[in-house]
């Protein structure tokens, strides 16, 4: 069982009932340390070459000017406390694993023969099930926050569907490519490396 698979067992509004609630959020935390934290992923992050590149860009200290950020979620980890950006961190390294594991899933299904479309489609519903699992750490104000932003932009409290991805890149190829990208301005906020 991976950590895909514990989200998909739940339907879309059991999950989000549970989200916040301590017990689930302990189980999450414990699947997802003993999921992401393997022995090749600790070997690899010793040796220097992070699987899910946490190289610190930037500090952990909350900027003392006025947030001009057009992006929300960047305003509210600046108003965050340190030890709340720390958890924050934490939770975002826990995404960029999740993130890790669908780039082994393209792999995987690339050299099964599957086309692009299929990959993409199976990308982007693992990259909104990672978002959805990784918001179980988070305070209700930041998940608000993010879910806010994506209803804006998507319609949906996830993100965007493959058919809107599709829409904006007009590739399933960079369907792909975007599935395992993540936000560059919410990753510096946090001290970490953006994915491209």
């Amino acid at each position: 069982m991976n950590a895909f698979d514990l989200g998909l067992t739940l339907p879309f509004p059991v999950r989000r009932a549970f989200r916040r609630s301590g017990a689930l959020l302990l189980t999450v935390l414990m699947v997802l340390t003993g999921l992401s934290l393997s022995a090749g992923a600790a070997s690899a992050d010793a040796a220097g070459g992070s699987a899910y590149r946490t190289a610190v860009v930037g500090t952990l200290d909350p900027s003392v000017e006025p947030c001009t950020s057009t992006d929300p979620v960047v305003c509210r980890i600046r108003e965050m406390s340190p030890a709340e950006r720390a958890e924050a961190r934490e939770v975002r390294i826990r995404y960029h694993q999740l993130l890790d594991q669908m780039e082994q899933t393209a792999a995987g299904m690339r050299a099964d023969g599957r086309d692009d479309e299929e990959i993409a489609r199976r990308l982007v519903d693992m990259r909104n099930e990672a978002k959805d699992i990784t918001r179980a750490g988070m305070s209700e104000e930041a998940v608000a926050a993010l879910e806010a932003r994506n209803m804006e932009k998507y319609g949906n409290p996830l993100g965007p569907t493959a058919d809107q991805q599709y829409a904006r890149y007009g590739s399933w190829a960079k369907v792909i490519d975007a599935a395992t990208r993540s936000n560059a301005a919410i990753d510096r906020e946090l001290g970490l490396e953006p994915r491209h």
